[in-house]
């Protein structure tokens, strides 16, 4: 490569840098909260059951449950965790590194659905509990987005990006490692779990931008 096609790809990376840095992308503080499949729901609240709807999320589709149930690990437990529906293939808990050591547990930090290996856990419903061999993770954070707004930044699903929170504040703070997950069944969104969220001193709503 010579000299000018060498400063024409880094004016091109520099571009594409700025366009992505001008686009205001929400946030939104994920708590700790628990997906269970159908199998695992009755065995918490009794047959004849279902999961009913509280509220809505941003991402299409899903919803925070009425239903409640506790966490309890080795050393503690965390009472009233919120369910989030619909049904998921397999029992999932998602904590923050907080709420991993208030219980006793040392969960990884994984991606949503990818839960082979991870911690175990006690779940105690009104109706029963159920042991949980793996399932216990801290959230790795995460950006949703629908095709459309991936295009329009320049981004791919996969893809590894950092993202600024808290900016003009004395808390700004840059998150690295952030990966891109990119679906027809997103909308645009960072998640960031209540550890990360307190850290940088943001609340659902506030805005983060691509560095």
């Amino acid at each position: 490569m010579d000299n000018a096609e060498l400063v024409r790809d880094l004016s091109a990376e520099v571009a594409k840098r700025l366009q992505r840095s001008r686009n205001p992308i929400p946030i939104g503080v994920s708590n700790r909260h628990i997906h269970v499949t159908k199998e695992h729901f009755v065995a918490l609240f009794g047959p004849g059951r279902d999961m009913t709807k509280f509220r809505n999320l941003k991402q299409p589709g899903f919803y925070a449950a009425e239903q409640k149930i506790d966490i309890v690990g080795p050393k503690g437990s965390i009472k009233g965790v919120r369910l989030l529906g619909p049904f998921r293939p397999h029992t999932q808990m998602e904590v923050s590194l907080t709420d991993a050591i208030g219980l006793g547990a040392r969960p990884p930090v994984r991606e949503s659905g990818d839960v082979k290996g991870s911690g175990p856990v006690r779940l105690v419903g009104p109706y029963g509990a159920v042991e949980i061999s793996e399932g216990l993770i801290i959230s790795r954070r995460h950006l949703h987005m629908a095709p459309a707004e991936a295009q329009t930044m320049g981004m791919q699903d996969r893809e590894v990006i950092r993202l600024r929170v808290g900016r003009g504040t004395d808390r700004d703070t840059v998150f690295g490692s952030v990966v891109v997950r990119v679906s027809d069944q997103f909308s645009l969104e960072l998640h960031l779990d209540t550890d990360e969220a307190n850290a940088a001193g943001v609340k659902n709503g506030d805005l983060a931008y691509i560095v």
